[in-house]
């Protein structure tokens, strides 16, 4: 009975490890769990509308920029806390122990900001043209997930050849593949992120190649 208390306080504390070792990653993952549990507790024409008013649609993006840019990147659109939980672990916990948490947040608001801003420019153009209906302005984008495909593509970076290739390969599949064949502006965003992410290689020079035990 002592030995596997033992082992169990030995695999606490390196769960606590883990979690220090990636701060930033943890914080936000916090801050996505009460956010989460507030969308439970909403009516849902209620969850719309204020999800809405915190979503970089082309309204509130011309009305308040600086502010949805930030709080679109603290709900999750669906209300699924877990998966996204599992996603940080594996991905942003990585990239931010290796890149260092400046760093690390660098290459997410790079993602999440740029991706944003260009995807809703070919959205405004595309209502402009006649090809999205004027309500599109409106139409929701919230979530984490240009800065999740933004820090997927910079691990590229920490794979070691020949399988950074490989990883790069699906990377670009999972992400290629939707915006050839649905053509919205979330998968033209999430594509976007994913070269942004490979183009932030100059914060990956002088970090090491081998991952992260």
């Amino acid at each position: 009975m002592d030995r596997v208390a033992e082992r169990g306080r030995r695999g606490l504390r390196a769960v606590a490890r883990y979690v220090r070792s990636a701060p930033g990653t943890y914080v936000w993952l916090l801050i996505l769990f009460v956010t989460t549990v507030a969308l439970h507790h909403m009516s849902p024409a209620f969850e719309q509308e204020f999800l809405r008013q915190h979503s970089t649609n082309i309204r509130e993006l011309s009305e308040n920029p600086v502010r949805v840019l930030i709080t679109s990147a603290m709900w999750i659109d669906g209300g699924h806390w877990l998966p996204y939980a599992v996603l940080y672990t594996v991905f942003h916990a990585q990239a931010e122990r290796w890149l260092g948490t400046p760093r690390w947040l660098a290459v997410c608001a790079a993602a999440h900001v740029l991706a944003t801003l260009v995807s809703e420019l070919a959205l405004l153009l595309a209502i402009h043209d006649g090809h999205a209906p004027r309500s599109a302005v409106n139409t929701l984008d919230i979530g984490v997930s240009y800065a999740l495909a933004g820090v997927v593509a910079v691990l590229t970076y920490r794979v070691p050849p020949p399988w950074r290739y490989g990883y790069l390969a699906v990377v670009l599949a999972v992400y290629g593949v939707p915006l050839g064949t649905g053509r919205t502006f979330t998968d033209f965003g999430h594509f976007l992120s994913v070269l942004i992410g490979l183009g932030c290689y100059p914060l990956t020079r002088g970090r090491g190649r081998t991952l992260a035990a």
